[in-house]
C-alpha cells in the first residue's frame, strides 16, 4: 500500500485536491494500492479558500511514501512547523510533490534550490524573485527533478497525479484511470500551460474559423490570401481585423501555432525534428530552429531532450 499524504494548510484551495481523484480511481479499478491521508500541522479542522473547513490528521510523527503539497491562493501564509516538517520528511519520503502555489512552500523549505520546478504562471515572476536559485520552467505543465516533483495551476495537478501513478503502477492502468476520470493521458511534463487559440482570444466568429482551419492545416502555406479567402475578407481587411481581434498578425499566430503543434509532436517521442519541421509547416529544421528560439528561448533539440528526460524519469 502507498501512502499519500496530502499536505494542507490554512487557505488551501479545494481544487488542489482533485490529485486524490486520481488516487481514489486507481483504488477503485485496481484494488487497494493508495491510502490517502489529508494531513496539517494540528490536525483537525483546517479551512479552506472557500472558508469551508476540511478534517485532517497531524501530520508529526507520520510517514508518507509520498507528500503532495496543496496550494492556495496566497504565498505568504504557511508555518515554521510546516516547513520544518518538509525538511524533515525529505529524506525519508520517496517523493515530495506540490501543486501549483505549493511550489512556495516547498521552496520556503529549501527543497528547490538547485532544481528544476514549475508553478501557475501567474505567480512566475513573484517565484523566480523569491527564490532565484530556483530554475523556475514557467511555461511546463509538471516538472520532474530528482524526488521532488512540481505541477503548474489548477487542473495540471491531475496530469501530476496522473504521472505519479504511471511511476508507481505502470502506463496501463494510468491510462485507465484518466480515460475513466475523461482526461487527457497525459499531458507530459513538456506540454505548455497555456493554448495558442486561448491566448490569441478571437472576438468574431470568422476569425476563430479561420483559426482553427489553420490549425487544422499547418501543413499548408497559409498566406494571408488563403486565410483572408477563409474568413471572406480581402487580404487586407483581414490583416486588420486579425491584428484588432488578436493583438498579432496573422504570420505570428500561425508561428505560434506551429510551435505548439511542434511542442506536441516532440512529446510524442514518435517523430523526428524534420518530419517535425515538414508536418507542421516549418518547411526546414533551420526555420524551426529560429521560430523555437523566438518563442522559448530554446532550440528544438533542448527542449527534446528535456522531454526524454522527463520520460525517463518515469520508466526508470
Amino acid at each position: 500500500m502507498i501512502r499519500v499524504g496530502l499536505v494542507i494548510y490554512p487557505g488551501f484551495q479545494v481544487l488542489g485536491l482533485a490529485v486524490s481523484a486520481v488516487f481514489e480511481t486507481a483504488n477503485d479499478m485496481n484494488g487497494p494500492s493508495y491510502e490517502l491521508v489529508v494531513v496539517s500541522e494540528h490536525g483537525g479542522i483546517v479551512r479552506s479558500s472557500l472558508g469551508f473547513g476540511m478534517e485532517t490528521t497531524s501530520f508529526k510523527d507520520a510517514h508518507y511514501d509520498t507528500l503532495v503539497v496543496i496550494g492556495n491562493n496566497r504565498t505568504d501564509n504557511v508555518s515554521d512547523g510546516l516547513l520544518d516538517y518538509l525538511r524533515a520528511s525529505f529524506a525519508r519520503t520517496k517523493r515530495v510533490t506540490a501543486v501549483c502555489t505549493g511550489a512556495f512552500v516547498v521552496a520556503q523549505a529549501g527543497l528547490l534550490d538547485g532544481r528544476r520546478a514549475t508553478t501557475h504562471w501567474a505567480h512566475a515572476r513573484e517565484f523566480r524573485s523569491a527564490f532565484p536559485d530556483v530554475h523556475l520552467e514557467e511555461d511546463r505543465i509538471f516538472v520532474i527533478d530528482g524526488t521532488v516533483w512540481t505541477s503548474a495551476g489548477m487542473t495540471a495537478g491531475i496530469d501530476l497525479a496522473l504521472a505519479i501513478l504511471e511511476k508507481d503502477l505502470g502506463t496501463t492502468l494510468a491510462r485507465n484511470v484518466a480515460k475513466k476520470m475523461v482526461v487527457h493521458h497525459r499531458r507530459s511534463g513538456g506540454q505548455s500551460q497555456f493554448s495558442t487559440l486561448l491566448e490569441l482570444d478571437p472576438k468574431t466568429d470568422r476569425i476563430q474559423t479561420t483559426l482553427v482551419y489553420a490549425k487544422e492545416n499547418l501543413a499548408s502555406e497559409l498566406s494571408v490570401e488563403e486565410l483572408a479567402e477563409i474568413a471572406h475578407l480581402s487580404p487586407r481587411q483581414f490583416s486588420r481585423i486579425f491584428r484588432e481581434e488578436t493583438g498579432q498578425s496573422p504570420a505570428k499566430a500561425i508561428e505560434h501555432l506551429r510551435v505548439e503543434a511542434a511542442r506536441i509532436m516532440m512529446e510524442e517521442g514518435r517523430y523526428s525534428l524534420d518530419i517535425i519541421a515538414r508536418d507542421c509547416g516549418f518547411g526546414d529544421r533551420e526555420r524551426m530552429r529560429r521560430s523555437f528560439l523566438r518563442a522559448f528561448n530554446q532550440s528544438p533539440q533542448a527542449i527534446k531532450r528535456i522531454t526524454e528526460s522527463q520520460m525517463v524519469d518515469l520508466s526508470t
